[in-house]
């Protein structure tokens, strides 16, 4: 029984109440935030000490928590890029007290008998194109940390790593830095993926969290996408339930995702999330051979199955790598077995399992070195010379990692610098490259000695690698691990036998390490000299030319010099004085020129953001001089030939460089300066094409290097002063490329969103064009004209002029981003692909070309993009592209665009488990006739272009598709790009053809191709590399004899008999490649046989630019694939009836085949209830017709949740609306009001007959209901004549026929039935089940046997035929167009014959031909879901969720629907535009279109005129909940406050809205109008209480704010004012009353008897002084919700309050409507003034009357549910009482009668008489119903 309190599970924080700090402690930044993601409040536990920030349960270590519960459920988030820890104290059952820790913290698993540490890693995973790295993050939280939920099994802890048996959960300490939630314990093993609702609907065998701790997943996500989950140690169902022995090495560990087999346990969270499950791992075995380790040394190990190895630790002493040695300008392959594997670094192993994988048909690179190649089979290597085929000829790219690594050579001839992994040397004069090659992946830092000897190079992957190159010869001569997680910065001294790095380690700490180089090369190694960490910032680090061993560093607001000696590295500050705040960049020592000796001036330059430049003596180390470089000029002046210093706004220096002479300045305003060393006048300046990122001067002092971070390379010839460009770059991936023949030029774009146009022979940019709103995704030269064609992201093609360097055309017809462009050779046409499935032929052959065809839905539209999906033939006949599938490629004929060949990929791989598809496509030359296509499978497979045969097949080394190919012109080699690797294959050989590949890029390749003349390779990623083919041209060299179609070669015989289904399953038997005669494409040819696309023929309307107002034209069939084909009988009524037409079931089978109603869609057209169903009220009295005390005067409010909620009659004037359950009958002249009473639940939709005599509504289904009601009414009488139910849960939509005869009802999404019903008898006659969501269903005005429904991706026509009683619904199902771009269709009309008009969810309207059954119009009507469409004559009104209602003519769509493609679409524009205060739910207007009502989601009616584009308010009411109501002394006005921070001022008579004042992001809880006492109405005053603890005081009379104060912390839930009206009394929900003056807004006097319970009431009413015992003027009460009522007398003037009564009472329990405890409510009697009223308190639902003379309850009323509301008239002794049961009862308080009235939908929570107790108000959520009490003073009968 100890234990049964904690289950089935504890909320830790709500039971020890974490809030108040009684019971726990905080220290440290501890502080409550909300949570975006979760939308709750968080503690946020931060700083920079872990162990000085935390929150602890209990609050000392003395006390104990005694939580039971085996599993500890965690629910925190890491704050990113830093650490955080996780202390548990657990209690075994002996008694012994174990400290188990979880922290970022730890590098390894450690352990005692008495405490137990976890580290946490991070593993995150980046994807690209095939390619997926995972990483493991030891350390800081990474930026995409996300919230987590840790379950921890603390019995399997203690019991797998302790051997011991858990007890309790002693304590908790939270340490920053993390967000958390709250901790619960428990027994069970909750899933916090599944919710309470889900596991309910799909009866899942697991226990689903609890609501309270489950995490908030907004609609149509994941759980995974957002969250993580990690449970620890994971679930094995083979550990012990007792205490086993313990092993030597941990056995468990924790991953999200595929867990690799790693050393001891650890922590692990992943991204994404893909399983869970637990993992008992032991350390793996080395495969081969290393010398032996000493203690503490860790070298790292590779893990079983793991794609990465699990991040090592850094080896103490790095060892030289002779077997990975490098010839210049080869690739360095590491040897497949050897000595020393272990010392080499983590990504030399993937290259060497490439290596393996190679097999027998192919092999790496070999290099040219004394040692023998490293190519696995050198049989194969003999039918593919020579061997490498391949060689780098030149990069064009710079950076990567960094801008700012670029150096001098010290005879000043060269520049080395990187460009991503490949260090570049590049000769200024001669523009000539040669390369180091071995990097895996980008290099972070460059470093090279005085005497180019030596080249240090590091890469970014963590943790970091870094080489040792013999710069002369290009030789690798060390490969070793640094200490250093992520290098940022290397520096060689002048005689390179030291090597200084700067990073940061595992922890985000700044590490400085010292290598020694002095005895690298073969036999040596390079040894740590020193180490040494800091929390300093090092933004810069360089190495005094005088001293190797003297360094200088620099960053935010310090300078340190550095020393090694004895080997250890010091440091000490330079004292800056006023300028310790500086942000300080950069620094340099004067430079050593020409080899001479250094100098003798020991100054150290320092350069700042700001502009300032400090001369520091580091021998003294003090400031010398500081200098402030100012901007030259203002802009628009002209620039002074010497700029002045002076205070002021200065140049933000990014880098400098000094020599003996001068000083180079780079600033981020994208300029270099140039200085001498007094800075006394500007030498040189040069502008530079943007931000400056270093600058070096080279060994000469004539020349200054600089590089920008827009990827720019160059230098400054200083005697000449002209400014040389070395290099430009993309800045971002390179997509797509296409070589230009007669010119040599290439063609790029990029991610960067340019494109780039380059000469190849001196690999200079020629052009460059920029788009600021929209990325280029393909690019292609003309053949024969100087013009570009690009693709962008928007759909636009553009054509550029080479020559002109402008636009030539612009074409817009595609809807999606590009995905391919292709040119034939001849230059006739230019074909485009889009995202989107269409494919359009343009006629380039004159210089403005224009579109010549569109085919839609054609093109894959689910395949991964790439820039080889689209391929034209060599003789420019055929075009091939992957789709309509990405399982099958087509190939058409490029002058018609008939369809000759498709061919299912996913047939020709019979073996495998899963269906291939097509990646890339490439012709080879004509006379061949072969299509090669890449497949998903890791093939490439050569097929017949005419037959679709087999020819062979291409195995290919890595499993990775090929997302390019490329086949030379004599078909002798073919070109692959597999992820970040290129492969050359033979393609002479038949069997087993053999490959060669080539690495070098640092991220995937996106294309490969031939240049021109075939004698280079060119392939582009992160860069664009150049490769040299070395093959001789053989003089006799033919083309290979392969196979033809009818020659199938090895291996294809056995696909026959093979054949391929629609279904995604592996086929069985390969069917023949289909091949269709020759098809006459026009505007009305169908689609081939098979095909799901369709086609259009277009006019020049397509190549003009595209806006999104214009309507687009679509010529297209009206059937797709599957559907069935429109007949040629014809109705009289002007509708084609399918031939063959589906009947739909009968009502019987309807009510058997019901299934699970599916979830709510996003769409705003469907009816959102206000609030929760009522069970009903049993236990009411209503009152005799006749004898009722109250009758309902007026209802304020309009329901904004309802959907066609609106019906006017012009013509009568008839006009009706809905709020809440009642039909509102409306006078629009006077304003009177009928009410029409009857439905139980709140009415969801109207309709109106055609002859006004009659109107249906709807209701929605109450819970304990069957169905939901119809209710049919007579419009003259006001009674309801029939009441019908059929659905299930609510009404979507109602609508009569034309004749009046027939009322259909739609079911809405958890309905999905269309109902039919007799108007004459309303007995249904039809029933039918519909298959998919429907939005909206109209009647067709020309015939009363058709109808139309619209809904999600189709419109369904739909027939009526009678048999008898019963009726017939046939239905069609028409697609909607692909070239519309909607999904889902939310509203219909009709316009004129036979038109019918569409609205869509996103935004479009689409017009259909009834008669054809064809979508021929669309145009984008507004940005968002079309809810309201509403046509007459040539006018059509739509409304929209985002607020805008407008009127469009439509008089020029019949001419377009008869002229088709020759009308001009310009003819339909937009007249009037209105924005209204909500989304458009209902309207009806006229029939001329001129005005009419619309409702809106605020609760607002509004009376619109087209004539005067005006909008007035009809009806105004609440769009939140009504939170109070509030009357002026002379009820002329009454003022009501809204959760929406809104508080409104209304007319008592005529209940118009007067004054509205809004405080935005707050809720308004609480109103209070000012008494009469304070003087004259002009200064009436209204204060209202907020969410955020705040009081406003607003002024009628002057109708703005006079004052804001704020005397809580917490939000406000009661407010009176005292009797003088001087005195603001005001009561929070932690349960604080404060006393505030008005006039001055200071609270004088706070009351916290209270706290801990909300204020649920506060009341002031005026006493004689001596009156009760107690002096005072004032006597008033504060109710709390924990039943407590406390009564004071006070004298505000005087500053008494003096406590005459405290009531207390048993708690209640709870309500059965809301599972919340009654308000407790109090109010002094109007007739005794020492009498109080109380409801909510006691365990009974009673009425108290309490005697503040007595001391004593003196009577008792019952009541049949507990009140939520109370009011006292202060004329007749009548009380009213609401109850959340929607019910309000009138009880007459001397005679104990009562009456009940119903007329509310929701729990009346609010009831309030009027002063003069004339007019009872009354609420419930947003709706208020005004009620009359007549005579005021008749009693109950």
């Amino acid at each position: 029984m100890a234990r049964a309190w904690q289950q089935p599970f504890l909320n830790v924080f709500r039971y020890f109440r974490v809030d108040e700090w009684k019971r726990s402690s905080k220290e440290g930044d501890v502080s409550v935030v909300t949570d975006k993601a979760l939308k709750s409040a968080v503690y946020r536990i931060r700083g920079s000490v872990s162990a000085s920030n935390y929150i602890q349960l209990p609050k000392t270590s003395t006390q104990s928590l005694g939580l039971t519960g085996r599993f500890l459920y965690v629910l925190f988030r890491p704050l990113p890029t830093k650490h955080f820890a996780i202390h548990l104290d657990l209690s075994t059952e002996d008694g012994q007290v174990i400290r188990v820790s979880f922290s970022s913290l730890f590098k390894e698993f450690r352990s005692s008998a008495t405490w137990l540490q976890f580290p946490f890693v991070f593993e995150t995973r980046t994807s690209g194109r095939g390619d997926t790295k995972t990483e493991y993050l030891a350390g800081v939280a990474p930026l995409g940390a996300r919230w987590t939920c840790l379950q921890l099994d603390l019995c399997d802890i203690l019991l797998v790593y302790l051997s011991r048996c858990y007890g309790h959960l002693k304590s908790v300490r939270l340490c920053a830095n993390l967000l958390v939630r709250n901790l619960y314990t428990s027994d069970l093993c909750f899933d916090p993926t599944v919710s309470v609702t889900e596991a309910r609907r799909a009866k899942l065998s697991v226990t689903p969290v609890p609501r309270e701790m489950a995490f908030p997943v907004p609609k149509g996500e994941s759980w995974h996408d957002r969250y993580v989950h990690v449970r620890f140690p994971r679930n094995n169902p083979k550990v012990p339930s007792q205490p086993v022995q313990r092993s030597d090495s941990p056995i468990a560990a924790v991953f999200l995702g595929p867990a690799p087999q790693c050393p001891p346990p650890t922590v692990v969270f992943g991204e994404p999330m893909q399983d869970v499950s637990p993992l008992a791992q032991m350390p793996s075995p080395t495969v081969v051979s290393a010398p032996r380790r000493g203690l503490g040394d860790s070298s790292p190990r590779e893990p079983v199955g793991s794609g990465s190895p699990w991040p090592p630790q850094v080896p103490s002493a790095p060892r030289l790598l002779p077997e990975t040695s490098l010839s210049f300008g080869q690739l360095e392959v590491p040897r497949v077995a050897g000595p020393d594997t272990s010392a080499q670094d983590p990504s030399a192993w993937a290259v060497a399992a490439d290596v393996r994988r190679v097999g027998s048909s192919g092999h790496v690179l070999a290099h040219e070195s004394a040692e023998a190649p490293a190519a696995l089979d050198a049989g194969s290597c003999q039918h593919f010379l020579p061997d490498p085929i391949l060689r780098l000829k030149g990069v064009i790219g710079f950076g990567g990692h960094s801008t700012k690594w670029a150096l001098w050579t010290t005879d000043g001839t060269s520049v080395v610098y990187p460009c991503h992994a490949v260090i570049v040397v590049l000769r200024v004069d001669t523009e000539e490259q040669r390369f180091f090659l071995g990097h895996t992946d980008k290099v972070s830092a460059l470093a090279l000695d005085g005497s180019s000897v030596l080249l240090a190079s590091a890469q970014a992957q963590s943790p970091s690698v870094v080489r040792l190159w013999d710069f002369q010869s290009g030789t690798c001569l060390s490969l070793f691990q640094s200490p250093i997680y992520t290098i940022c910065s290397l520096s060689f001294p002048g005689s390179g036998a030291l090597l200084y790095g700067v990073g940061k380690d595992g922890h985000g700490r700044t590490v400085v390490v010292a290598w020694g180089t002095d005895q690298v090369g073969p036999g040596g190694q390079v040894v740590v000299l020193a180490k040494v960490h800091t929390d300093l910032d090092i933004q810069a680090f360089r190495v005094a030319f005088s001293d190797g061993t003297r360094m200088a560093s620099c960053g935010r607001g310090s300078v340190r010099l550095w020393r090694l000696r004895g080997g250890t590295l010091r440091s000490c500050s330079v004292d800056l004085g006023e300028h310790c705040a500086l942000e300080l960049t950069d620094l340099a020592f004067v430079q050593v020129q020409d080899g001479h000796r250094a100098p003798s001036d020991h100054t150290l330059y320092v350069c700042s953001r700001s502009g300032h430049i400090l001369e520091i003596d580091h021998q003294r180390m003090a400031v010398r001089c500081v200098h402030h470089l100012l901007p030259a000029q203002s802009p628009g002046s002209p620039l002074p030939e010497k700029p002045t210093l002076s205070s002021g706004l200065g140049i933000a220096i990014s880098s400098l460089s000094v020599s003996p002479d001068t000083c180079a300045v780079g600033s981020e305003d994208g300029r270099l300066r140039l200085w001498p060393l007094d800075f006394s006048s500007l030498l040189l300046e040069a502008e530079q094409e943007g931000p400056v990122s270093s600058v070096c001067i080279s060994p000469d002092g004539l020349r200054v290097l600089s590089t920008t971070s827009s990827g720019h390379l160059g230098f400054l010839d200083i005697p000449s002063r002209e400014y040389t460009v070395l290099t430009r770059s993309h800045t971002a991936p390179v997509l797509a490329l296409s070589t230009e023949r007669s010119r040599g030029q290439l063609a790029t774009v990029s991610l960067d969103r340019t494109v780039r146009i380059w000469d190849l022979a001196t690999l200079r940019q020629l052009y460059d064009f920029t788009s600021s709103d929209e990325a280029p995704r393909a690019v292609a030269f003309h053949p024969t004209s100087p013009a570009i064609f690009c693709g962008f992201s928007s759909g636009a093609v553009r054509s550029f002029s080479l020559e002109k360097a402008g636009v030539l055309a612009e074409h817009t017809c595609h809807q999606g981003a590009i995905t391919g462009l292709a040119v034939t050779p001849d230059g006739n046409f230019l074909f485009s692909t889009c995202s989107q499935g269409s494919l359009a032929q343009y006629n380039c052959a004159v210089p403005q070309c224009h579109i010549l065809r569109v085919a839609v839905k054609v093109v894959c539209q689910d395949a991964p993009p790439g820039p080889s999906t689209l391929a034209a033939s060599g003789d420019s006949r055929l075009l091939a592209f992957v789709g309509p599938s990405k399982y099958t490629v087509t190939v058409m004929d490029s002058a018609s665009l008939n369809e000759l060949l498709r061919v299912d990929v996913g047939t020709l791989d019979l073996a495998g488990s899963r269906l291939d598809w097509a990646v890339a496509v490439c012709f080879g030359p004509a006379a061949l006739g072969h299509l090669l296509v890449s497949v998903s499978s890791d093939k490439v497979v050569v097929l017949d272009a005419s037959s679709g045969r087999a020819v062979r097949e291409l195995p290919s080394v890595r499993p990775m598709a090929c997302s390019s190919l490329a086949l030379s012109e004599d078909a002798h080699f073919l070109l692959t790009a597999t992820s970040r690797a290129i492969k050359v294959w033979n393609y002479w050989t038949q069997t087993d053809p053999s490959c060669q590949v080539y690495v070098g890029h640092s991220e995937p390749v996106r294309a490969v191709a031939f240049t021109p003349d075939q004698q280079r390779v060119l392939s582009v990623g992160d860069a664009i590399f150049l490769w040299d083919v070395l093959a001789t041209p053989d003089s006799g060299r033919s083309m290979p004899g392969v196979p033809l179609a009818h020659e199938v070669g090895p291996g294809t015989g056995q696909l026959e008999g093979a054949a391929c289904g629609a279904d995604g399953l592996p086929r069985q038997q390969v069917p023949v490649p289909s091949q269709e005669p020759p098809l006459r494409l026009d505007v009305y040819a169908m689609p081939p046989e098979g095909n799901d696309g369709t086609f259009c023929m277009l006019g020049e309307e397509w190549s003009c630019k595209e806006s999104p107002g214009p309507p687009v034209l679509v010529e297209s069939e009206a059937g797709g694939a599957g559907d069935v084909a429109w007949g040629s009988v014809r109705r009289s009524q002007g509708l084609c009836v399918p031939p063959l037409c589906h009947r739909w079931p009968s009502t019987q089978s309807v009510q058997d085949a019901r299934t699970q109603p599916p979830a709510r869609p996003d769409s705003y057209k469907h009816f959102a209830a206000c609030c929760e169903a009522s069970a009903g009220a049993e236990s009411i009295s209503l009152p005799p017709e006749g004898t009722e005390l109250l009758h309902l005067r007026t209802v304020v409010g309009y329901s904004g949740n309802g959907r066609a909620s609106v019906v006017w009659e012009p013509d009568t004037g008839f006009f009706a609306y809905t709020c809440g359950r009642l039909v509102v009958v409306e006078d629009l002249h006077s304003g009177a009001q009928q009410h029409w009473l009857g439905h139980p639940e709140e009415i969801s939709t109207l309709a109106l007959s055609h002859n006004s005599q009659v109107l249906a509504s709807a209701s929605r289904r109450g819970r304990s209901a069957a169905h939901c009601q119809i209710r049919v009414w007579d419009v003259p009488g006001g009674l309801c004549q029939q009441l019908i139910s059929h659905h299930s849960s609510a009404v979507q939509a109602l609508a009569f026929s034309p004749d009046d005869r027939l009322l259909v009802s739609l079911g809405d999404y958890g309905d999905c039935t269309l109902a039919l019903w007799s108007t004459a008898t309303y007995e249904l006659m039809s029933s039918t089940r519909l298959l998919e969501r429907v939005h909206g269903v109209a009647f067709s005005p020309w015939g009363a046997s058709e109808l139309t429904c619209v809904g999600a991706g189709a419109v369904a026509f739909g027939f009526l035929q009678q048999h008898g009683a019963v009726v017939d619904v046939q239905m069609h199902r028409e697609p909607i167009p692909e070239e519309v771009g909607a999904a889902e269709l939310t509203s219909l009309c009709y316009g004129a014959a036979p038109l019918l008009y569409c609205g869509s969810s996103s935004g479009q309207v689409c017009v259909w031909d009834t008669c054809a059954g064809r979508c021929f119009l669309a145009w984008e009507a507004d940005d968002s879901e079309i809810g309201v469409l509403l046509c007459a004559g040539s006018r059509l009104v739509s409304g929209s969720n985002t607020r805008r209602l407008r009127l469009w003519a439509v008089g020029a769509v019949p001419e377009l629907r008869r002229k088709g493609t020759s009308a001009r679409s310009s003819s339909v524009f937009m007249e009037r535009e209105l924005t209204l205060d909500g989304a458009v739910v209902s309207a009806s207007f006229d029939s001329s279109m001129d005005m009419g009502i619309v409702g809106t989601t605020s609760g607002t009616l509004w009376y619109i005129s087209w004539a005067e584009g005006s909008s007035i308010r009809l009806v105004s009411g609440h769009r939140g909940k009504v939170s109070e109501v509030v009357f002026s002394p002379g009820e002329s006005h009454c003022a009501t406050g809204d959760e929406d921070g809104s508080v409104r001022v209304w007319s008592l008579a005529s209940m118009e809205l007067v004054i509205q004042f809004q405080v935005l992001n707050q809720s308004c809880l609480c109103l209070a109008w000012s008494p009469p006492s304070c003087g004259h109405p002009e200064q009436q005053q209204v204060v209202a209480g907020y969410s955020d603890g705040t009081l406003r005081v607003f002024s009628i009379a002057r109708t703005s704010m006079e004052l804001k104060m704020h005397p809580h912390r917490a939000a406000l839930t009661a407010l009176a004012f005292s009797t003088d009206g001087q005195t603001i009394l005001s009561g929070d929900k932690d349960g604080v009353v404060a006393v505030s003056r008005l006039r001055t807004g200071i609270t004088f006097r706070v009351l916290s008897d209270h706290r801990g319970a909300p204020i649920s009431a506060i009341q002031s009413t005026s006493k004689k002084y001596g009156d009760l015992g107690v002096e005072g003027t004032d006597l008033w009460l504060a109710a709390s919700g924990d039943q407590r009522i406390s009564v004071w007398a006070s004298d505000w003037l005087r500053d008494r309050c003096e406590l005459l009564d405290w009531l207390s009472f048993p708690a209640p329990a709870t309500l059965a409507a809301t599972g919340r405890p009654p308000p407790s409510l109090a109010a002094f009697c109007p007739w005794d003034g020492a009498l109080l009223v109380c409801v909510g308190l006691g365990a009974r639902e009673e009425v108290l009357f309490y005697s503040l003379r007595q001391k004593q309850v003196v009577e008792k009323m019952s009541l049949p549910f507990f009140a939520r509301s109370l009011s006292l008239s202060s004329g007749a002794r009548f009380m009213a009482i609401g109850f959340a049961e929607c019910t309000l009862r009138l009880v007459d308080c001397e005679s104990g009668a009562a009456q009940d009235f119903s007329g509310h939908d929701g729990p009346v929570h609010l009831c309030r008489f009027t002063p003069s107790a004339r007019l009872l108000f009354t609420a419930a959520h947003s709706e208020i119903l005004v009620w009359e009490v007549p005579g005021h003073g008749r009693r109950v009968a």
